[in-house]
């Protein structure tokens, strides 16, 4: 990891009991990171370092923008990240990861280095959904998605493609009722 060496924190050289780290995550940082959803973006990363008897507290505030891509038109978007983390860090024999954000380095080692974490946190702020703001969106790939998007019932190309079939079958309940069956799946039924 040599092209992370800037962000490593060394815990057993602290003279203080707490300590304070900036840094600016930019294009370059994750691109060296070599992750295929996240490759650009700008955050700022304050790191504040608190030591007790039994392990170090680590507190990681983000605040930026990256870039993803829209999940409707696939362009490239901003998207606002903020997150407030924290960790735990004490001295081992090796390097573990036990859960409830506790992770365990080698104390001869005494140092951990911060920068796949970070990008984690970033990775776990950004939505599940992202998507332009409403008219924002590339307009070609918005006009051919809604070509095939039904959005209404009233829609005529798709009620071409589905015609009720008489001889649907009724579906009978636990309680004796029969329900209609949708149409559509006996269609499908017929592609098996």
């Amino acid at each position: 990891m040599g092209k992370f060496e800037k962000y490593r924190i060394d815990l057993k050289g602290m003279k203080e009991n707490s300590a304070h780290y900036e840094f600016l995550l930019d294009n370059g940082f994750f691109t060296a990171i070599d992750s295929p959803e996240l490759q650009k973006g700008r955050v700022r990363v304050v790191l504040d370092v608190k030591k007790s008897a039994q392990a170090f507290e680590l507190n990681f505030q983000s605040e930026g923008t990256v870039i993803v891509l829209c999940d409707r038109c696939l362009d490239e978007m901003d998207q606002e990240v903020t997150s407030k983390d924290k960790i735990y860090v004490k001295f081992g024999e090796a390097y573990a990861d036990e859960g409830d954000n506790l992770i365990v380095v080698p104390e001869e080692e005494g140092e951990i280095n911060v920068a796949w974490i970070m990008f984690e946190f970033i990775a776990l702020a950004i939505p599940m959904k992202h998507v332009h703001a409403p008219g924002k969106c590339n307009k070609t790939m918005s006009g051919k998605l809604n070509k095939y998007l039904r959005t209404t019932a009233d829609d005529e190309e798709t009620e071409e493609l589905v015609e009720p079939d008489e001889s649907a079958e009724d579906e009978v309940t636990d309680e004796g009722e029969e329900t209609p069956i949708d149409p559509r799946w006996n269609e499908l039924k017929k592609l098996l």
